[in-house]
């Protein structure tokens, strides 16, 4: 189980409604809204996670 960095939902990672790339690891993430979020600013979230 993977923890999505923007809402904190434990995703199953082959169920992920979608998956980043960034700074070597992989974030998935529990709907697309979160990716987008994510992906704007990685940054911002890589570090929280």
């Amino acid at each position: 189980m993977a923890k999505d960095p923007i809402c904190g939902m434990e995703i199953d990672e082959k169920k992920a409604a979608g998956k980043s790339e960034y700074m070597g690891k992989t974030y998935y993430f529990c709907a697309p809204g979160c990716k987008k979020t994510f992906d704007a600013n990685p940054a911002k979230y890589a570090k929280s996670s």
